[in-house]
Parts: C-alpha cells; sequence; structure tokens
C-alpha cells in the first residue's frame, strides 16, 4: 500500500461513506479477497490528518475491481455501509449532467441501498447517494447512469410512481446554472423568498392553491427537496402576508 492518489482509473474504486477510524489495513483487509491490490488511501485533511470519509483502492486487474464492487457494496465496516463506485477523476463527466437524475420526496427508510437496488435496473449506475444531514435522509438524493439513455428509461418509469407508500419526482438532474436560466433568478435576484415549515402533507399542488391569489408565481426550488418552496417577489410576499 502507498500514499499516493488513483493512477489506475481502470482497475480503481472509491469508497465513500467510512467511519472515521477505518484505515488502510482495514480496507486491504476487506478488499484484498477480491484480488491483487495496487494501492489503497484513505483521504484525510492536510492538517489534523482526521478522515475525510472516503478512500481509493486501486487493483492489480478490472475484473477484480468489478468483483469487489457487484459483491461488497453496501457492506458494512464499523457500523456504516460503505458506498463502493468506479473513480471518476474528470469532473467534468460528473458535472455535465448527461445520465444524471435527481430524485426527491423520498421516505426517510430509503437508503443508499435501497435507492441504488431500485434504480439500477434501468442501467449501469457509476454513483448513488442519498443525501442526508444529522438527523438523517433531507428526502432526496442523485443516480448518476453511464448512459443517458438508460437515465431517460428511469424517468419514464420511475417519475410519479409510490416508493414505500411516497410518490417521488424523478427528473434530469440540472446544475445551478441551468436552474437560474429556466426560472429565471438572475432577474429576481434580492427579490426572491423561500416559504417553508408548512407540513410534510402539504404538495406542491396544495401550495399552488393556496398562493393562486398571487401573480408570476414560477416554480419549486429545488434546493431543497424535503418540502416543497415557491420563489415569489417582494410585492408578492406582502401580500401574501396582509
Amino acid at each position: 500500500m502507498n500514499s499516493s492518489g488513483p493512477a489506475y482509473p481502470l482497475a480503481s474504486l472509491y469508497v465513500g461513506d467510512l467511519h472515521p477510524d477505518v484505515t488502510e489495513a482495514m480496507l486491504y483487509q476487506k478488499f484484498s479477497p477480491a484480488g491483487p491490490i495496487m494501492s489503497i488511501r484513505v483521504c484525510r485533511d492536510i492538517i489534523t490528518r482526521r478522515s475525510l470519509g472516503y478512500a481509493y483502492i486501486n487493483f492489480q486487474q478490472p475484473a477484480d475491481a468489478e468483483c469487489a464492487l457487484d459483491t461488497m457494496n453496501y457492506d458494512v465496516i464499523k457500523g456504516r455501509p460503505i458506498r463502493i463506485m468506479w473513480s471518476q477523476r474528470d469532473p467534468g463527466l460528473r458535472k455535465s449532467g448527461v445520465g444524471n437524475i435527481f430524485i426527491k420526496n423520498m421516505d426517510d427508510s430509503i437508503d443508499n441501498k435501497a435507492l441504488y437496488d431500485t434504480f439500477s435496473a434501468f442501467g449501469n449506475i457509476l454513483s448513488c447517494k442519498v443525501v442526508c444531514d444529522d438527523k438523517g435522509s433531507r428526502g432526496y438524493g442523485f443516480v448518476h447512469f453511464e448512459t443517458q439513455e438508460a437515465a431517460n428509461r428511469a424517468i419514464e418509469t420511475m417519475n410519479g410512481m409510490l416508493l414505500n407508500d411516497r410518490k417521488v419526482f424523478v427528473g434530469h438532474f440540472k446544475s445551478r446554472k441551468e436552474r437560474e436560466v429556466e426560472f429565471g433568478t438572475k432577474a429576481m435576484k434580492f427579490t426572491n423568498v423561500y416559504i417553508k415549515n408548512f407540513g410534510e402533507d402539504y404538495s406542491d399542488e396544495k401550495l399552488k392553491e393556496r398562493l393562486a391569489t398571487l401573480r408570476t408565481m414560477t416554480s419549486p426550488l429545488i434546493d431543497s427537496y424535503q418540502q416543497a418552496g415557491y420563489y415569489m417577489t417582494v410585492p408578492q410576499v406582502r401580500m401574501f402576508e396582509q
């Protein structure tokens, strides 16, 4: 094992959601049965040397890396299920949006493995994650497929379906810039507010009906997926408060 960065992308795995105490030795013990390993690196803070919660594992053979991905994903190490995916060192691939979808209004019981198991039927998944905070799931997540065709199939099939008795929204991933263009947030800068804390049973349709008397209401604010919200201009807010 060495401390160099991943140098074998065709046989390199990213291992995330690691317990802070997980070491290279623990990962070697876990992954070495899959095949010969070239290097393992747990990424750490440059000053404190504390684990950042993820690592890179480089196998000698791509087939061994694929075996580890297929058989060990979401296995538990020190009480936490680990999340394994192919290492993607090209930020352009991760940020391009191609093959990327987001899912919101998910039940709290949906974890990374459940999300992966649900969407893997539509194609090869490069990465999959439920967004969480200290309290648990925030009700939304992302799935990155290898192809756009797989992403399209997932959206067509799963959008509006029930997952654990909750109707989920599934759509194409949009960057912040794309959302700004679509919703006109640049033109409305400093005139927007966000409405929240109106209950989990308050749907988009109920909120639209409540605000129907206001003009030029735009669209749901997708920065918060667990509860819906809407942009309004300052004059509209004053009307709403009256």
